[in-house]
């Protein structure tokens, strides 16, 4: 069963690569699954994709989530971002989000 989120997160130097799809415009923030076809975990967010907002309540609520400092590391325009979970070990964060 791990295996089929190794697509979706990987180890770069002390840092934690992850690849989530955001849903906007969700009632509250939550982890809701793994989509094995676009192997990325999906994140639901309350805000609306406008001048930052969603990416801002991304980064704060994963950051509470994991109580890691987080940061788009790629995707900033996107629904399908990769984020850095900063001074994390793979198997820490894999254990939080299944």
């Amino acid at each position: 069963m791990l295996i089929m989120y190794s697509k979706a997160i990987s180890q770069k130097d002390n840092n934690v690569l992850l690849d989530i799809e955001v849903s906007p415009n969700s009632k509250k923030f939550e982890v809701s699954g793994f989509n094995e076809w676009r192997n990325s975990f999906e994140i639901r967010i309350k805000q609306v994709p406008q001048k930052g907002k969603a990416n801002k309540e991304i980064i704060k609520e994963l950051s509470n989530y994991f109580n890691k400092e987080v940061a788009i590391f790629k995707g900033e325009k996107s629904s399908k971002k990769t984020v850095i979970i900063k001074n994390a070990d793979k198997d820490e964060i894999l254990a939080k989000l299944i």
